[in-house]
């Protein structure tokens, strides 16, 4: 496959040197701005590489934002929060429109980035042509409750007491929160994980996240120390400001079209709360998909359906 455009770019964003990864096989193409989860884990590898078919017909940009990967270096504790992201974000999207020559692009979020990605249309709407979320948040608080709920439920159903212990010891999140923001958050992950809420292949975080990035050739020593030192920092700091979302009351109307790809089995973000939300859009088009043989993750766990849509969705806007 050949490329017009595949440049490994850091630019200045928030005063910060933030780190982006451009292809595509044609600069004509419309332009996907993809917003990774965590916050602090970039999918910077994965979206150019393993979905790298998708450059056909869009020109992806792929983002280490603030405080990991190769934009770890020179980021303040204090600058790692809500606002400063969304007003990245923003920044990056008029710097992609005028280095890219384009008037609008698409924006793609995944987990966290579907918190970030939603703030995104709905405050600075004036330069995106659409959206689409996975594993989509919808509310901070209860997202939190339900997931440690379904990891309780399913270690009693399963009788497993080691796992029931865990939870008990660092307590149903209160606000949002664990007591202990990453220690608690890690334990619970790992539990609701182990019973396919995360993947139905109920694979680990070592084996589904670690592992790939460590081998990765997308990132460089210097990225992949600001990916492990920057995840339980960003984890830290950003928490208390991101878990406190709440789009049915705060974001419900859209200037573009708004699209949700959900797995139907996911309960890192837990879906029970997806289709209330969905139904309280306002936007020119929008869809909510359901992909039943997934969880959190459904552009790995059903990448041909997914793509397939992704392109029908987008490109009728363009």
């Amino acid at each position: 496959m050949e490329y017009e455009i595949d440049e490994v770019r850091k630019i200045s964003i928030g005063g910060v040197g933030q780190k982006i990864h451009i292809r595509g096989e044609k600069r004509t193409n419309p332009v996907l701005l993809f917003l990774h989860g965590g916050p602090g884990i970039s999918n910077r590898d994965s979206v150019v590489n393993r979905e790298k078919d998708l450059c056909d017909v869009f020109t992806i940009v792929a983002w280490d934002q603030r405080g990991t990967g190769g934009s770890y270096w020179g980021v303040k504790k204090e600058t790692l929060n809500l606002e400063q992201l969304i007003s990245d974000a923003a920044e990056l999207v008029e710097y992609l429109c005028a280095a890219l020559e384009k008037e609008k692009l698409f924006v793609w979020g995944g987990s966290w980035g579907t918190e970030l990605g939603t703030y995104l249309c709905f405050r600075y709407p004036e330069h995106i042509a659409g959206y689409v979320g996975s594993g989509q948040l919808v509310n901070g608080v209860l997202n939190e409750e339900l997931s440690y709920d379904f990891a309780m439920d399913e270690a009693k159903k399963a009788g497993d007491t080691k796992a029931v212990s865990t939870l008990e010891r660092i307590g149903r999140p209160v606000d949002g929160c664990y007591r202990e923001v990453f220690k608690g958050m890690m334990a619970q992950r790992r539990i609701m994980k182990k019973y396919g809420g995360h993947s139905m292949n109920k694979g680990t975080y070592w084996t589904d996240t670690a592992l790939p990035l460590l081998r990765s050739r997308e990132f460089s020593f210097t990225d992949k120390l600001g990916l492990a030192l920057g995840y339980k920092r960003c984890l830290t700091y950003m928490w208390p400001t991101t878990s406190k979302c709440d789009f049915p009351r705060e974001c419900t109307r859209f200037a573009m079209p708004y699209y949700i790809f959900q797995g139907a089995h996911d309960n890192n973000t837990p879906s029970a709360l997806v289709q209330a939300y969905y139904d309280a859009i306002e936007a020119p088009d929008k869809d909510l998909i359901w992909f039943e043989h997934s969880a959190h993750g459904p552009l790995r766990e059903e990448p041909e359906t997914y793509k397939r849509l992704l392109r029908e969705k987008l490109l009728q806007w363009i």
